[in-house]
């Protein structure tokens, strides 16, 4: 079959399939997870047959250049709160309120991950298939922890959009949550990995990797600058400065012996708000989401080894599911990120900050290039991904419609 048949089969697949099963489920499962999920049934019952060619070289390189966009526009997103729906007209909080706000949001990342790291080495590398092909225990231990504590900002957003603004000021807080979860995310897979090659790392320094640094430098100083500058740049010019700050830092970071998408996340996160403000964010997302990154997520489901699932890897992954929405629920109510909240209230967010969705695929799959995750605790984790990701909108909603009537009851017998 020729490449070019094959990647048309592809895209038929993965893109042209999920997105029509996306619109005939009615938009109610995130279209994020729908590519997974036919690339893991795929490779569970073996029916693709191998003559078509699938996946393509081609869909392969396509997948990964719209992975690097989306990683690129949630660095976008993670500067640019204008771009958060239920957040644009958000306004500085007082010190106090944003102390217990950053205290909320540190509570909903170290609770998740420090149980999941300890659960991680008391039990599940333990299990046969799980052990990490590199780094050792404890490395693959954390890698699993930073997994369960991800919540997934980039299919959040796209979640707060369906539920509307109903329910601003809970989704308003999840959001901004989620931006300081999503930044610490990829900021601990850089050094996660760095401390993973660091041996190597520091006995192999050479001009290439002192090029990197300075151009990741380079453009972390160009963005501080230009924010300063007075005056507007043509927007033609902001667009093509788009492609410099992805590129430059996607190959920055992979020199590093990084992955690529850290650099082009941070990449995008380095460019100035100023410039983002004025750019199509959502749309440069949709566009990768939809048209481009399904070949990516698809493929990542495809080649998961068809013999790690089974009943085995889907218990593992309900335990994880257990453990990481009970952590998240806990660490809300521990530490609301606003004092005025409920219970219920709190619960409701915290039921949205336990989806993990691409964020979770996207740092597995970093995670088991570099041999920190292997292919059994891989496959746990994506299941998990795409469970908790179907669970938030039906949780969030169970929470609130609850409250809902908590309140009406109160008001009737008033």
């Amino acid at each position: 079959m020729t490449g070019l048949t094959a990647l048309a089969l592809d895209a038929l697949i993965f893109i042209g399939l999920a997105w029509t099963a996306w619109r005939l489920l009615g938009r109610s499962i995130p279209i994020a997870v729908i590519p997974i999920i036919i690339g893991l049934l795929l490779a569970a019952t073996g029916v693709l047959p191998a003559s078509w060619g699938v996946p393509s070289k081609i869909g392969d390189q396509i997948g990964f250049i719209g992975v690097l966009l989306l990683a690129f526009t949630a660095g976008l997103e993670t500067r640019q709160s204008a771009h958060l729906p239920t957040t644009a007209d958000a306004k500085p909080l007082p010190p106090t309120q944003a102390l217990r706000f950053v205290a909320s949001a540190g509570m909903a990342l170290l609770l998740p991950f420090t149980l999941g790291t300890l659960a991680a080495h008391a039990y599940f590398t333990g299990l046969p298939g799980w052990d990490a092909p590199e780094g050792g225990a404890w490395m693959g231990t954390l890698a699993i922890g930073l997994c369960i504590a991800v919540s997934a900002l980039p299919v959040l957003i796209g979640i707060v959009r369906e539920l509307g603004p109903l329910h601003r000021p809970l989704t308003q807080l999840a959001l901004r949550i989620a931006v300081i979860d999503d930044a610490v995310l990829w900021i601990g897979l850089a050094l996660l990995l760095l401390v993973a090659e660091g041996g190597s790392l520091l006995a192999g320094v050479s001009a290439l990797h002192l090029l990197a640094v300075g151009t990741l430098v380079m453009l972390a100083a160009t963005g501080a600058l230009a924010q300063r500058m007075p005056g507007q740049l043509p927007l033609w010019l902001v667009w093509l400065s788009l492609p410099v700050f992805l590129v430059a830092g996607a190959w920055a970071s992979s020199q590093l012996g990084l992955h690529a998408l850290l650099g082009a996340y941070f990449g995008g996160a380095m460019v100035p708000p100023a410039w983002s403000r004025r750019l199509p964010v959502e749309r440069l997302g949709q566009f990768a989401l939809i048209g481009l990154a399904p070949l990516f997520f698809g493929h990542s489901g495809l080649k998961i080894d068809g013999g790690v699932l089974g009943w085995a890897s889907l218990q593992a992954s309900l335990v994880l599911l257990v453990l990481a929405v009970v952590a998240k629920l806990v660490a809300v109510l521990l530490c609301p990120p606003a004092p005025s909240l409920s219970r219920r209230e709190a619960l409701a967010v915290g039921a949205l900050l336990q989806c993990k969705g691409l964020m979770e695929i996207v740092a597995a799959t970093i995670l088991r290039d570099h041999g920190l995750l292997s292919e059994h605790a891989f496959a746990a984790l994506v299941t998990l991904a795409v469970l908790s990701t179907l669970l938030t909108g039906p949780f969030f909603r169970l929470l609130v419609r609850r409250r809902a009537q908590v309140d009406t009851g109160g008001r009737q017998t008033a």
